[in-house]
């Protein structure tokens, strides 16, 4: 009988060990995986678990983010990019407006509890760094409103600008600022502005 409760004690031990050493094991993977999270993948992970929730209502999809200037803007994220993500902008009473947000320009997120454990979770593999929107560059999206001749608002960190793109090049575009409302015609044209990217940080369209 000595022997039996021998073996038992044994035996429990071990599985004590095994099992302390196995949530040892598990808790240096997540503070791995954590380390490697990037401002971007919280966003994203934020987005994809409101996404997944059928309950879930407009106010669930907004974050707040706050700019290198200090301004805060309410968004809803629609679509992610390597360096940028697009959103709706959230103003009671306002008419839809589209943004681009450079994620290098975010000062801050202010987020729920909730949000803030969303955050935290691993982000949808369509979502993640080897889908196709993930491989485009704030440079791409910039082009894109160019080509469209878009009406643009830039928030930059001197003030606000309105007008259209020109051109955009490597790491600045050209601005013809006009009134956000009138079309970009020659006689409309106030001035020309070479804003690089860095300055940029969000755009209205």
């Amino acid at each position: 009988m000595r022997w039996d409760r021998l073996f038992d004690d044994l035996e429990g031990q071990l599985e004590q060990e095994l099992s302390a050493e196995e949530l040892d094991e598990r808790a240096e993977e997540e503070r791995l995986r954590l380390g490697r999270l990037s401002l971007r993948d919280r966003i994203v992970a934020v987005h994809d678990a409101v996404e997944a929730d059928e309950a879930a209502d407009d106010a669930d999809h907004a974050i707040a983010v706050v700019l290198a200037s200090g301004e805060m803007v309410t968004v809803r994220p629609t679509t992610f990019g390597r360096d940028w993500f697009a959103a709706v902008v959230v103003e009671a009473g306002a008419p839809r407006v589209h943004c681009i947000v450079p994620i290098e320009a975010i000062a801050a997120l202010v987020l729920s509890r909730t949000q803030t454990e969303q955050s935290l979770t691993p982000a949808a593999g369509e979502r993640g760094e080897h889908s196709l929107s993930a491989r485009l560059t704030l440079t791409f999206v910039l082009r894109d409103l160019c080509r469209r001749r878009a009406p643009v608002r830039l928030h930059t960190r001197t003030g606000e600008l309105n007008g259209t793109i020109d051109r955009v090049g490597r790491d600045h575009l050209d601005l013809a600022v006009h009134e956000i409302d009138q079309p970009r015609r020659s006689r409309a044209v106030v001035q020309y502005r070479v804003v690089p990217f860095a300055q940029l940080l969000l755009v209205r369209f």
